[in-house]
């Protein structure tokens, strides 16, 4: 199990072996890097912490503690945990500042007890099988242990094609499952219980914006890069050119003992590549900027890898750019990023929250002629022809009706469904009738329909798309495929409950988006970014695999009639046509991109997670940095 996630700890490993518990940890060491070596116990023996992440305020916590009368061994993160839960047990989470998956193991009673981060944005899967509970930072883990079986699940591959990634706890593996963002679970006397520590919720009656928000915001957004900055190794940053990314990048500077590196990537295909932006910024800042221009042939390249370390189907190719950068960026000798993920779920910044006004706005008057017209605003990015005219109009008009819980996504989850028009019977039937959205809409929070449209549609952001797609697939998995960790200061919790305390108009001002952090952020990114309408990050899709010359072996291999059957998830005279309409060049819409990209590496996933598996690899456990023992942990 160590073995196939040593990508996550390149630096080092420890394991603990009792009648109880068994357990590995792979170490990428960041602070406390000569004594940080877990699994890391307490004096007594009695407690035992295993973790993957960082808890970004514990020198505050170690400080508290201290004077609590709590003795400290190492400066590491992780023995905060040890005492903090010595302290003050489950009631440690409310204090943490972080993103973490850990597990803490108590000798007295044999029980384990679980916890994810707050947004989960480290990874922490679970399965029960044999009586005994299995847990891992990733599903290869469990692959590899022989001891889970990996079965393909109906509902989480129906959940990827519907939402872009399986809605945790469920995960496209049956029977093995995700801990969601904000949970915990404890293992005792053979029973699992889970229960969430942290909810999201929004002001419903918020008022006017208040008086000092802009200076508070500034704080936050300070504070937030500060603690993210803590670390024994360089703190480098990625840039992409946007808001987002400017903004952690300039406030790095301002924190960081030494010229701060910036990693970037380019296109050559213009309507993807920011590199202008890019460089702006990095001038600006003063960063030491490295650059990276990728191809669609390297990206269809590298995608088989792609998906071993996302360990999901995927509907967009955008992971691939993020994989490649993060092997750049560990190549250059850095392996802690800031990103700028989260800003646009938290500040209402992407072109969905503004298309959520709109549909209501036009809804209140069918017959207006003129209102379906500003659907023409939305975006800007895609070619203008396909903005317009009745066809555009209608595809918001007609997803659903206001009365929907769901109708801020629906043209999304339309649009990203119909993935599931190539269907093989069988996984019809596997199915059963089950319905993602269906299941989405009986598992809402309560009081969910009486909030306001915008943040129905933050909450939903936050909960289909974030922790299931962008944290994982594009965001964790990606870079430590190469040991590198991403740090997210929009993401501090502090930061989205002062964000989600401000009215609507603050964030999303009629069509002006994230409008209080362009407000604060003049003073920090050049102007032209400021005032830059948001560009989401986008990479080549079918054409990477198709064009110019491109064909890779394994797009004709994997989507055959014969590859088709063996897998059993889609009809292979349906998919035939889709892949004569993608070489023929007909197939330009998103719609069909996407469906080729997800079929295509639907087949990829399975091969490598359900295919028989090969051999492999051992760690020597004669290397290990900690070996502990029954004997070791005993009591005193």
């Amino acid at each position: 199990m160590g073995w196939a996630i040593r990508h996550r700890g390149p630096d080092g490993f420890g394991y603990v072996i009792t009648p109880w518990l068994a357990a590995i940890h792979v170490r990428l060491s960041i602070i406390g890097v000569e004594s940080g070596a877990q699994p890391l116990g307490s004096e007594d023996g009695r407690i035992l912490v295993i973790f993957n992440g960082e808890i970004y305020n514990f020198i505050e916590l170690r400080d508290e503690l201290e004077g609590k009368g709590h003795v400290f061994r190492t400066r590491t993160d992780t023995e905060v945990l040890v005492h903090g839960w010595e302290e003050w047990g489950e009631g440690m989470l409310e204090r943490l500042n972080g993103e973490f998956a850990f597990a803490v193991h108590d000798r007295r009673d044999h029980s384990l007890f679980l916890a994810r981060d707050r947004f989960g944005i480290r990874p922490l899967f679970h399965a029960l099988h044999g009586g005994d509970l299995h847990f891992a930072s990733e599903v290869k883990a469990f692959a590899a242990s022989g001891l889970v079986p990996m079965r393909p699940s109906p509902r989480g591959l129906d959940q990827v094609f519907t939402f872009w990634g399986a809605r945790p706890p469920q995960t496209p593996f049956q029977d093995i499952f995700a801990l969601e963002p904000g949970a915990c679970a404890t293992w005792r006397n053979g029973r699992l219980r889970t229960r969430k520590y942290y909810h999201l919720r929004f002001d419903e009656n918020p008022g006017p914006e208040p008086s000092d928000a802009i200076e508070r915001l500034g704080e936050l957004m300070n504070d937030a890069v500060r603690l993210r900055m803590r670390s024994d190794v360089p703190v480098g940053g990625y840039l992409s050119g946007g808001l987002d990314s400017s903004i952690t990048c300039a406030l790095a500077t301002r924190f960081s003992e030494r010229p701060l590196e910036t990693f970037s990537i380019g296109f050559e295909e213009p309507e993807f590549d920011e590199s202008y932006f890019q460089g702006l910024v990095a001038e600006q800042v003063g960063s030491i900027q490295h650059d990276r221009v990728i191809s669609g042939p390297e990206i269809a390249r590298v995608f088989p890898e792609v998906i071993r370390h996302a360990e999901t189907p995927v509907v967009r190719t955008a992971a691939a750019p993020l994989f490649l950068l993060s092997r750049f960026t560990q190549e250059s000798g850095i392996k802690v990023v800031l990103t700028g993920e989260g800003a646009d779920e938290v500040f209402l910044g992407y072109d969905l929250f503004k298309e959520t006004r709109l549909r209501r706005f036009c809804l209140r008057q069918p017959s207006s002629v003129n209102r379906p017209r500003l659907f023409s605003r939305l975006y800007p990015y895609l070619p203008e022809q396909g903005r317009k005219g009745e066809f555009w109009q209608r595809y918001f008009l007609t997803a659903s009706e206001p009365e929907d819980p769901l109708f801020s996504h629906m043209p999304r989850f339309v649009m990203s469904s119909w993935i599931t028009e190539f269907y093989s019977a069988e996984q019809r039937d596997a199915l059963g009738g089950w319905d993602a959205r269906t299941a989405l809409r009986d598992d809402l929070p309560d009081g969910f329909q009486r909030w306001s449209a915008l943040n129905k549609a933050a909450w939903l952001e936050f909960e289909t798309l974030l922790s299931g797609y962008l944290l994982s697939s594009q965001g964790d998995r990606m870079g430590m495929a190469h040991g590198v960790e991403g740090r997210v200061p929009f993401l501090d919790h502090r930061l989205f409950e002062f964000a989600a305390g401000l009215g609507a108009s603050s964030k999303l001002r009629v069509l002006r988006e994230k409008d209080i952090l362009r407000r604060w952020a003049r003073s920090v990114v050049p102007a032209p970014v400021e005032a830059r309408a948001k560009q989401p990050y986008r990479a080549p899709d079918a054409e990477a695999f198709i064009g110019d010359g491109a064909s890779i072996e394994y797009v004709a291999d994997s989507l055959s009639p014969e590859a088709l059957k063996g897998t059993g998830y889609f009809d292979p005279r349906a998919v035939d046509g889709l892949l004569r309409r993608v070489r023929s060049g007909r197939a330009s819409g998103f719609r069909e991109n996407q469906a080729f990209v997800a079929i295509l590496f639907t087949q990829l996933w399975h091969d490598h997670f359900l295919a028989p598996q090969r051999e492999q690899d051992e760690l020597v456990l004669a290397r290990a940095d900690v070996a502990m023992d029954h004997q070791a942990m005993a009591i005193n």
